[in-house]
């Protein structure tokens, strides 16, 4: 089945905001099963938008649309859609009722214009927002649907997997079912990759694999269909291990896996702490061991020491060596991870020091120069890196490749 999804508004063409909408959709639709061909953007004009449906509904079975729910006469998106398939805008008796008790259950009184948003194309299928007032309609029509979902971010992600899933299994997959698995890799380049999975990849058929680059790492999708849930999972655990044995410890997680939840864990399970010196990454590390709730169970303390003085006086650097390599130096990351870890006490140290730029090159160390050392029971370890690209980038990609060695050092112990 061939899915469109139209983004509207006219602040996505002003660059107002940035549309994660679409791209959320196009994930969990080809999760599914479907194939996500067309994506379109339109801005809040009728005849504009009107050009865009019906371009969609020519090429698509399905097309979903996000945005233009709202009460205000700029969210004209059903207006339009049911002026298109020539349907009546009717009131939705259940929906208005809905839109009142959210706002008297919050001691709000309600404008008069919020009822709008419980008009609905005459025989629509009404979907439930649990997040908000707007609901979403889907419009049935020679045999294609339109699924008009909110813009708001949660309330479009509560009401696809709680409303718009269970249709599509009806409507479109009641013939099988789909399971999918995403593998979470770091390590390797995309094209590597490709070259170990090539002839998986080549005879794939069900499962499909798919890689994708996303956030420092590679997410190998594996989506199977079957008669029922059992058969479908079962196709992909055929694949699964035979992709683990050839990439061993670079998969780190699957699924909803983030590679800080799968450290917190493995230090909980081992009895491990860790304390960090970080000086390019500016905290970010520790930010992130520390999002995972729970994490003071192993996350005891760290100092971020941009300076020199600081890395000397409260990391306990000393002076001799910076000045003998510099603080982007292996010398230096090596002993601010030994020095965080016997100072707070914990059983592993991580020292992170590097150029993150734009400026602070200087030569035989560029922009992008990074040493990370890590100390604990298994000895001390250096690994130096040069990444690329904006000073963001370089410290996420950084924190990324920390992480990433605290896992692997953790798993010796």
């Amino acid at each position: 089945m061939i899915v469109e999804i139209v983004s509207t508004g006219t602040e996505l063409l002003l660059g107002q905001i940035i549309n994660t909408n679409s791209a959320w959709l196009s994930e969990q639709l080809n999760a599914l099963g479907f194939n996500v061909m067309y994506h379109s953007t339109v801005g809040d004009n009728r005849e504009r938008m009107a050009q865009v449906f019906t371009a969609a509904l020519q090429r698509a079975d399905i097309v979903v649309t996000s945005g233009g729910l709202g009460p205000t006469l700029g969210d004209i998106t059903k207006e339009v859609s049911a002026k298109l398939l020539n349907r009546d805008l009717c009131l939705h008796q259940q929906s208005a009722a809905s839109i009142q008790t959210y706002f008297s259950s919050r001691g709000l009184d309600m404008p008069e214009s919020n009822l709008r948003q419980a008009l609905a194309p005459r025989d629509a299928i009404i979907l439930a927002n649990n997040c908000g007032t707007a609901p979403g309609v889907i419009i049935e029509e020679a045999g294609k649907s339109i699924i008009h979902l909110p813009g708001p971010p949660n309330e479009l992600k509560a009401m696809f997997s709680q409303e718009v899933v269970p249709y599509l299994n009806r409507r479109y997959l009641a013939q099988g079912v789909i399971a999918s698995r995403v593998l979470r890799v770091y390590g390797i380049g995309e094209s590597s990759l490709e070259v170990v999975l090539k002839d998986l990849i080549e005879a794939q058929s069900n499962p499909t694999i798919a890689l994708l680059v996303k956030d420092c790492e590679i997410h190998i999708r594996l989506t199977a269909r079957g008669e029922n849930a059992s058969e479908a999972q079962m196709a992909i655990q055929q694949i699964e291990p035979i992709i683990l044995e050839r990439l061993g410890d670079l998969v780190f997680g699957g699924d909803s896996d983030s590679l800080e939840m799968v450290i917190g864990r493995l230090l909980r399970e081992k009895g491990l702490t860790v304390s960090l010196a970080e000086s390019c990454t500016g905290g970010l590390v520790s930010s992130r061991l520390t999002d995972i709730a729970g994490s003071s169970d192993y996350v005891i303390g760290g100092i971020v020491c941009y300076s020199n003085a600081i890395k000397s006086d409260f990391v306990g650097v000393p002076d001799t060596l910076l000045e003998a390599h510099g603080a982007v130096s292996e010398p230096t990351a090596v002993s601010m991870a030994a020095n965080i870890r016997n100072k707070f006490g914990a059983s592993i140290g991580i020292g992170i020091t590097g150029i993150a730029g734009p400026g602070g090159a200087v030569p035989g160390k560029p922009v992008g120069l990074v040493y990370i050392a890590i100390d604990g029971p298994k000895g001390s370890r250096c690994f130096q890196f040069q990444f690329s690209g904006e000073r963001k980038e370089i410290k996420q990609r950084t924190s990324q490749a920390a992480l990433f060695e605290l896992r692997r050092y953790a798993l010796e112990i």
